[in-house]
This record gives C-alpha cells, sequence and structure tokens, in this order.
C-alpha cells in the first residue's frame, strides 16, 4: 500500500511547521524560565537553558492535555478547518514572534498561536468559527493571569522580607540562591506544560482534518514531539528578551528571583489544570513587577513595562492580521 499521498505529505508538512512554531515558542520564551536566573547569577546563561530545557520536556509527563483540548477545538470549530487555515494561522503566529524577538519584546507566543489560529480561521469560514466560551476564558485571563502573577509574588516577597528581618543579606542571598535552583525548575515545568500543549492541540486538529484520528485525541508521541521541540527552543535561548526581562523591568537578588518564579509556577500550573492556556511571558512579566514593587514603585521601570503591555495588546490581531492575509494569499 502506498501511503505516500498528497494528504500525507501535506500533513507532514503542517506538522512540520507547527513544530518550528514550537520551537520559536521555546525559543522566544527561554527568557520566560531563565531571566530571573541570569540576572541574579544563580546560573550561568548556558547553565540556565539546559536545566530550563530539562524541565521542559520532563512536564510531558504531568498535568495532562487539559490545554491542548482548549486550543485545538475548544476556541475554534474544528469542523471549519483545513490545511490551509492551520498553516496560515501557524504562518501568522511565527512571523509576530519572530518580529517580537527581533525588537525584544516579551510578548506572548500563546496568544500568537490562538491569534493566528483565529484569523484565519474567520477569513475562511467568518467569525461564526469563534466558540465564544473558550474565547471568554482566555481573554479574562490575558488579563488575570499578570495580576495573579503580581499579587503572589508581592505577598511572597513581603512574607520573605518579614520572616528574614532578622537575618544578614549575605545568608539570605545564600540560601536563596539554593532556593531559587528550585523555583526555576518548577516556572520551567509550568512553561512546557502550558506551552508545549498549544503545539499539540495544533497537531492534533492537523491529524483529524486529515482523518488519521477519527477523535479529537492528543496521541502520546504527538505529546513527546512538542515538549522536545520546545526544549530544543529553550536551549538555543532568545538573549536579547532575557536582557529585557530580567534586567529592564526591576533589578533583581537571589530573593526576588524566587518569589517571582513561584508566584508564575503557582499560577501557570493551576491555569494549565484547568485547562485555560494562559501567557506564560505576562505571567512571570506580573510577578517581576511584584516583587519590585515591594521596595518602592519607583523600583520598577515602568516605561518598559508600558511598552511591554503595549506590545501584549496588540499580538492577538497582529497574528490574526498576518494569518488571515496569508490564507487570503494562499487559498
Amino acid at each position: 500500500m502506498n501511503f505516500i499521498t498528497p494528504t500525507f505529505l501535506v500533513t507532514c508538512g503542517l506538522i512540520l511547521t507547527a513544530l518550528v512554531f514550537d520551537y520559536l515558542n521555546g525559543f522566544h520564551d527561554a527568557a520566560n524560565s531563565i531571566a530571573t536566573v541570569v540576572s541574579t547569577r544563580v546560573l550561568s546563561p548556558g547553565q540556565a537553558v539546559l536545566w530550563a530545557a530539562f524541565f521542559n520536556f520532563v512536564a510531558a509527563f504531568t498535568f495532562g492535555v487539559g490545554v491542548a483540548k482548549t486550543v485545538g477545538a475548544g476556541m475554534i470549530d474544528i469542523r471549519a478547518v483545513n490545511a490551509k487555515t492551520i498553516f496560515a494561522g501557524l504562518v501568522g503566529a511565527i512571523l509576530w514572534n519572530l518580529i517580537t524577538w527581533y525588537f525584544g519584546l516579551p510578548t506572548s507566543s500563546s496568544h500568537a498561536l490562538i491569534g493566528g489560529y483565529a484569523g484565519s480561521a474567520v477569513a475562511k469560514a467568518g467569525f461564526t468559527v469563534i466558540i465564544a466560551s473558550g474565547w471568554t476564558k482566555t481573554l479574562v485571563f490575558i488579563v488575570l493571569s499578570p495580576v495573579i502573577g503580581m499579587v503572589l509574588a508581592f505577598i511572597f516577597m513581603t512574607i520573605t522580607m518579614w520572616l528574614c528581618r532578622r537575618t544578614s543579606p549575605s545568608r539570605v542571598d545564600a540560601y536563596f540562591r539554593r532556593l531559587q535552583l528550585l523555583s526555576a525548575a518548577a516556572y520551567s515545568l509550568g512553561h512546557g506544560t502550558n506551552d508545549a500543549q498549544k503545539t499539540m492541540g495544533i497537531v492534533a486538529g492537523v491529524l483529524f482534518t486529515a482523518g488519521y484520528i477519527k477523535t479529537f485525541d492528543i496521541p502520546f508521541w504527538v505529546i513527546l514531539m512538542a515538549h522536545f521541540a520546545i526544549a530544543l527552543g529553550t536551549v538555543t535561548g532568545g538573549w536579547r528578551i532575557v536582557r529585557t526581562m530580567g534586567q529592564k523591568i526591576t533589578a533583581l537578588k537571589p530573593v526576588g528571583g524566587f518569589c517571582a518564579e513561584a508566584a508564575g509556577a503557582i499560577s501557570i500550573i493551576g491555569a494549565a489544570s484547568a485547562g485555560i492556556p494562559v501567557s506564560t511571558t505576562h505571567t512571570i512579566t506580573g510577578a517581576i513587577v511584584g516583587v519590585g514593587s515591594t521596595r518602592r514603585l519607583s523600583a520598577v521601570r515602568w516605561g518598559v513595562t508600558r511598552r511591554i503591555v503595549w506590545a501584549w495588546v496588540i499580538t492577538i490581531p497582529a497574528a490574526a492580521g498576518i494569518a488571515a492575509m496569508t490564507y487570503w494569499a494562499i487559498r
């Protein structure tokens, strides 16, 4: 039997494109996992990316695939999707990631993906393809995820400062240099759990529309492949964004890095368990702002923060616009 059919080739091409996005997701969002641990000099950049990539991959065996099902079939009517729609959506997400990486902006790869996917689907079939319930919780958490990260980090930092008020700064620094290895691992685990699942959802959509799977489930080989690609992207790192996240928002010490990463990990893993595709970028940025705010509001460089927020606001419509134009060009 000849398995090399046009459908097979198109399916392989789309899966490869999805993995390119997944790789760029890890590359673009490496800063989320390693910026704090690098800026506090707990790990060298090389050590940090290996540490983060390992836990990005280990996340394949934790926390289920709720986010993948939401992205793949819970936001866009899967019956209205075809190969061109998926390809155009991925192109929109990939190009927006590259543009924001070039300018060193820590935007959300997740929101670029859902924006691109929605833009191409709407270009094909109109706004009736949008599943309102899936978008409602995602749009709510665009606002909530950085706020939750900020509030938790502020609380953690305040409690830690009170508990360590009679301990010498050098001893506090020594303790939290060790603890930050754990918080960085937890954050990377959450990052892999939430972000790799988005690519899984797209790949499952490819397999479903091509008829290779009869129900929208996530095969285990897809899970492993998505986590390997995002881990590989993390290893290569996105150093422009690391500098923005780790140095330009606020100055960090190990205790602050620990509180920011712990707050981000709790927020992201909680959302992943509920099947909500949140932005790891938004969450850790909010957490870093929360840590800086415990010293004084002027410790946060609000000009940089405003620039980041504006980039967040335009990510979904920008990726959607690129994807729609791509679909119209190839249809």
